[in-house]
């Protein structure tokens, strides 16, 4: 039973992230949200759970895991609900967000209970396979499941995990253990700082293009953005326990590896939102056709996360990752060229594919670079900060690469907003702004693909660090 709960709250938080994009192009027709609004939706629940990610962890560790793991559980639920009832885009927008301080504090307590719920052995080997299975598995669940409900109401997609969410924290109190607390000192000013810091940046790249450039607003969060963040390492020094200990990054093929998973992570956010808005505003798809049409990205990521874990230890990781990034910039700006005339078979299922393929060539050595070489005791930390990475790439690239997206619609005579009261040349700017952000997915992985030229690390290391995660896995 305890395997069950704690897969479940993994699948509900994948699921959510992937059916979020199919129900874009619906909730912003039905909120009347403009382009900026409707990024948001995503934004402030990734910028949420990626600020306050390692502090949730922290939260488990001090004060009882299953204690926390019910309360993120419970946020994330009523925060769903409120997803599902909200009837203007403040609502939604904060219920997104509530939705990611859930889901900070519940997901790493997930992973930490696995390996103190089951005995080290066959018992947790089982767990945290069913575990990892759940990413896979709720991906791809989530482009038809999430299609399907969207089709009837984007209001489903939130509402589904309220059953789901109760079931979880009902069954949580019945089959998880609690642990033994030990009190540390909570850097909370520190996840605070980096949120905000985060979200003022965020906040200027997605409403420059529709507010100004020079709008006080704009210029406002930009400025307040970089102070916050550069307070936040000023703390981060000084702190007790600190979120961010600097010791980490004297590597610097280590921070190579944190850049190159910081752009990977924005290419992977964008390019959803895009091509899942792209095929429903300018092609006309609906959203369970929308999400069939993305099945072949996970098979071509799954087989080439297959071939990348055997290959990695034989070859050169910056190889791997430099070859990924190349199939997906070269896939990215030939996807840029695309238009309503556009047909699936076979363009854009053979793009689809192989854009999922040089994903997971480039993204699967990543993460084990950034552990390679260090004791088992830095293991946990440095996942825990790449995956920080990861999540925190997404929102920013996608103030980034949204902001190109909408000024080229507006350049070229376009307008910011649903598509249903837009003329054929409002949309087929639309369309053009949607592919001119390929070009800005295709800019990051080229950075990534620079970035990871500068990571060193060797075969024989990764394979270490491939041994060394499974054994403090099963320990």
């Amino acid at each position: 039973m305890a395997t069950l709960v704690l897969s479940g709250l993994q699948l509900m938080v994948v699921l959510d992230g992937t059916v979020a994009n199919l129900a874009l192009a619906p909730l912003q027709s039905e909120l009347e949200l403009s382009d900026a609004g409707r990024n948001w939706v995503l934004t402030s629940y990734a910028l949420a759970f990626g600020g306050l990610m390692l502090l949730g962890g922290r939260l488990g560790d001090s004060y009882g895991r299953k204690k926390m793991f019910i309360a993120g559980v419970g946020l994330f639920t009523i925060a769903s609900l409120l997803c599902g009832l909200a009837n203007n885009e403040a609502m939604l927008i904060g219920a997104r967000a509530l939705q990611g301080v859930g889901a900070a504090v519940a997901s790493p307590t997930a992973l930490a209970l696995v390996a103190t719920t089951f005995a080290a052995g066959p018992a947790r080997n089982r767990a945290i396979a069913v575990f990892a299975a759940m990413t896979g598995v709720g991906s791809i669940a989530g482009l038809i499941l999430g299609g399907a409900l969207t089709q009837v109401s984007w209001r489903w997609i939130f509402l589904i995990n309220v059953p789901i969410g109760a079931l979880i924290v009902g069954l949580a109190v019945i089959a998880l253990r609690e642990t033994a607390a030990e009190r540390l000192a909570l850097d909370v000013p520190g996840a605070i700082l980096a949120t905000l810091g985060c979200t003022g940046l965020v906040f200027a790249l997605t409403e420059g293009p529709e507010l100004g450039w020079g709008s006080p607003a704009v210029v406002g969060a930009l400025v307040a953005g970089v102070v916050l963040l550069g307070v936040f390492l000023l703390v981060e020094r000084r702190a007790e326990n600190p979120l961010l200990p600097f010791v980490l990054f004297r590597n610097k093929d280590r921070v190579a590896v944190f850049v190159s998973i910081f752009f990977a992570g924005a290419v992977m956010f964008s390019l959803a939102a895009f091509v899942a808005l792209f095929v429903q505003d300018v092609l006309g798809y609906t959203p369970l056709q929308a999400g069939l049409a993305f099945v072949p990205f996970a098979f071509g990521l799954g087989a080439a996360a297959a071939a990348s874990s055997k290959l990695v230890a034989r070859i050169e990781p910056r190889w791997l990752i430099v070859t990924g990034t190349v199939i997906m910039t070269a896939s990215l700006l030939y996807g840029s060229t695309m238009d309503g005339s556009v047909r699936y078979l076979p363009t854009l299922f053979v793009l689809v594919l192989v854009v999922g393929f040089g994903v997971g060539l480039a993204v699967v050595p990543l993460p084990l670079c950034a552990i390679a070489g260090v004791g088992s005791h830095e293991i946990g930390p440095l996942s825990a900060i790449a995956q920080v990475a990861q999540t925190l790439g997404g929102p920013v690239g996608l103030g980034i690469i949204g902001a190109m997206a909408t000024s080229k619609t507006l350049s070229l005579g376009g307008t910011s907003g649903a598509v249903a009261d837009m003329t054929e040349a409002q949309l087929a700017a639309q369309g053009a702004g949607y592919m001119f952000a390929l070009v800005g997915c295709a800019v990051c992985a080229v950075i990534a693909g620079i970035s990871a030229l500068f990571i060193r690390f060797t075969p024989e290391q990764v394979a270490q660090a491939q041994e060394a995660e499974k054994s403090v896995q099963t320990t």
